[in-house]
């Protein structure tokens, strides 16, 4: 019996110096394995576990919007890896619809063999945080800090409106988020210096640009009239975040974003008109008894529609 002991220490020790060699050659090759098939187009969904909530289309879906743009040389550039337990992670700078941003792909290790899991466009590097007792820890940039604030914001609105449509009615729930007189008195109280109808409106373009994050111009502005453009990530939202399109039709989800802003302009004494283009929206704003100069027609909701 007193040979085992060195035996099982011997085996032990040929386990420890194994593993990592053997993990650190697995890291290697399936970045480049998976670049090729994605390349060649032999990658299917056969090949993704998500996690728990993702569905392996959307994750597909992704990758082969990422694979019509691509430019390969980058993909094939050795990227950064982290494995973590079963999963390995790859930090990639790409080049994706004319921006320069780093990805997170991930994958599952199990057997010998790999899957792919997730892609993530927001990386917080947590890892480096420095040791207790810390105050202030790795940071992100604003733009997805604030896409991040909004995914939140939206996704615990739709789970609300849905129950509250299940248990009052549709109107119920519409109803439920106009908060047009708390939004004048913010308009009222923080933009003091000019007619409270433009203290709206100006108040409108600070909020969606300097709060949210939002792309936001104002086009137009007087006494009677005024024309905001808005690019709000909430019309996005809806294509790139697949549990929003399990929990809420693309019409509710368009005419949720449309009651409270109607409800806002109301009550700051202007009529809106909304126009859409893409996930970029048009406000016309008109004084009550002042009808809109020119009406655009049928107003296009393809992108929600195609979306859902």
């Amino acid at each position: 019996m007193w040979r085992l002991a060195p035996c099982l220490s011997a085996a032990t020790m040929v386990v420890c110096l194994v593993c990592p060699a053997t993990h650190a050659q697995q890291e290697d090759n399936i970045w480049p394995e998976f670049v090729a098939e994605l390349k060649n187009g032999q990658f299917s969904p056969d090949q993704i576990r998500p996690y728990e909530g993702i569905s392996k289309s959307t994750m597909f879906g992704f990758l082969s919007q990422m694979r019509k743009g691509a430019t390969w040389s980058e993909w094939e550039t050795p990227p950064e890896s982290h494995r973590v337990g079963n999963q390995v992670h790859y930090l990639v700078p790409l080049t994706y619809e004319g921006s320069r941003q780093t990805f997170c792909f991930t994958f599952l290790t199990e057997n010998g063999k790999w899957y792919f899991q997730h892609l993530e466009s927001i990386t917080i590097r947590l890892d480096k945080t420095g040791p207790p007792p810390v105050s202030t820890f790795p940071d992100i940039p604003e733009t997805q800090k604030a896409w991040m604030r909004d995914e939140i914001l939206v996704s615990e609105q739709v789970r609300l409106f849905a129950m509250l449509a299940k248990e009052k009615g549709r109107e119920f729930a519409l109803n439920w988020f106009k908060d047009g007189a708390g939004y004048l008195i913010s308009a009222r109280t923080w933009v003091p210096f000019v007619p409270v109808s433009r203290a709206f409106i100006l108040y409108l373009c600070w909020e969606q640009a300097n709060l949210r994050g939002n792309k936001v111009t104002l086009e137009r502005l007087d006494d009677r009239e005024a024309t905001v453009t808005l690019e709000p990530h909430y019309l996005k939202m809806y294509s790139a975040t697949e549990h929003l399109r399990r929990e809420i039709s693309a019409e509710d989800y368009r005419d949720l974003f449309e009651s409270i802003w109607q409800d806002r302009a109301e009550k700051a004494g202007w009529k809106l008109q909304i126009t859409y283009k893409g996930t970029t929206c048009v406000f016309q704003c008109h004084e009550d008894d002042s009808p809109p100069r020119r009406r655009t027609g049928i107003r296009e909701y393809s992108h929600l529609r195609a979306a859902s």
